[in-house]
């Protein structure tokens, strides 16, 4: 939970009223309920339609003007055609079929010096056997989705390799080594 906290403080420090954010994988909605109140708009995205039912559920009894949520696939073109300043990407990107697929379709609504701000397992900082051998198992008997296997290092280079620059990496976990790194990094422009 604190590492959730010092995560939420980060991005309300980089987010500011006059922007529109786009966060894609948002679940149940929790993160976004916590920082639309800081910006223009904010459209959180998610492929599982009952995950949004319940985000829509959060909304009506926390009422946030500048708040919506939609039914997207992070692989697919962005249901809004706006360009966004700021796009978020939380816990989702080991989840995704095809990491560069993904980018390439977030990041065509992202504006020209927009910001990307992700917090994601890599699940290849952690001990060998995990992602080689207790995920295989955990999804063969139905019981863990498909992941992508990356370091930090690996999803930096592929964050660089669709146009971003890295401003900066932190962990922000409270155990001795986080698995789940924190990347800020901006669109050329």
């Amino acid at each position: 939970m604190a590492g959730y906290e010092a995560t939420l403080r980060r991005v309300q420090a980089l987010l500011a009223p006059a922007q529109s954010v786009l966060e894609i994988g948002c679940g149940t909605g929790t993160t976004a309920l916590r920082l639309a109140g800081g910006t223009r708009q904010l459209l959180a995205t998610d492929v599982s339609a009952a995950m949004v039912a319940i985000a829509r559920e959060k909304l009506a009894r926390q009422p946030c003007p500048q708040l919506r949520f939609e039914v997207a696939d992070a692989e697919s073109r962005c249901v809004d055609d706006a360009q966004h300043d700021v796009v978020l990407a939380f816990n989702v990107l080991h989840l995704l079929g095809d990491l560069d697929r993904a980018l390439d379709a977030t990041l065509a609504s992202l504006k020209p010096g927009g910001l990307f701000v992700s917090k994601t397992p890599c699940l290849g900082e952690m001990h060998p056997v995990v992602p080689r051998l207790l995920v295989p198992l955990m999804r063969a008997v139905g019981r863990a989705p498909a992941v992508l296997v990356f370091d930090a290092r690996q999803l930096q280079s592929a964050l660089e390799r669709h146009g971003l620059g890295i401003e900066t990496v932190e962990r922000h976990g409270t155990q001795r080594k986080d698995m789940r790194v924190f990347i800020v990094a901006r669109k050329a422009r």
